[in-house]
């Protein structure tokens, strides 16, 4: 592909590093900034400058967040003795989006895949097992993909729960083994948050 601009060719090869984006949609966005004013692309690249430069992830839950404790592990109406355990923070937000869960969220940051080279000790794994420690967590729902390396991360955090006394279950499997929860619609979601089942049931037989 042939550019009439170095400035436009940049600007290309760097919206095409965003996943799910090839040079002719790179392009497509690009001519689309130029047609707005200076002012709209100001914009636009302060929005997303400011972002990567402020951003937060909360110390509790490992969300998202703008303070050091995001709106969800803050907010008083949340059933704070509850944990949705998650692989990543598009999990969170497809979960919220059914509004079907009033608990709080942990998000791992991956999950167990030794062929990928990922270990329980590059995972939030032990602050989640201090938290069900100290926090008196009643029910730990495990809402990981449902894929062998999901199932393995539940297998070996449900063994790190064993000393305590806290009710740990999955989400129903009405998302199918191999899929991903971040492409489930709203409804399949919703269902299986509202018909978890105890964990013993899917891991570990």
């Amino acid at each position: 592909m042939q550019f009439p601009s170095s400035l436009l060719e940049n600007a290309v090869a760097e919206f095409s590093k965003l996943p799910g984006i090839g040079k002719k949609t790179a392009l497509r966005l690009v001519l689309h900034l130029l047609k707005q004013d200076p002012e709209h692309a100001s914009r636009f690249g302060e929005a997303i400058v400011k972002m990567r430069q402020e951003i937060k992830f909360c110390k509790r839950c490992f969300n998202i967040s703008d303070t050091d404790t995001c709106g969800i592990c803050s907010n008083p109406l949340r059933k704070q003795d509850t944990i949705c355990v998650v692989e990543n923070i598009r999990d969170v937000i497809a979960i919220e989006s059914t509004q079907q869960f009033s608990g709080t969220y942990h998000v791992l940051g991956g999950v167990i895949s030794p062929l990928d080279g990922v270990g329980p000790d590059q995972l939030n794994i032990e602050s989640l097992v201090k938290r069900v420690g100290t926090e008196g967590t009643r029910e730990l729902i495990f809402a990981l993909n449902p894929n062998i390396q999901g199932d393995t991360t539940i297998y070996y955090i449900q063994k790190k729960l064993q000393p305590f006394p806290v009710n740990i279950t999955t989400i129903a499997r009405g998302i199918s083994f191999g899929g991903e929860l971040e492409y489930a619609d709203e409804m399949t979601l919703a269902r299986s948050i509202a018909n978890r089942l105890p964990v013993e049931k899917y891991v570990g037989k």
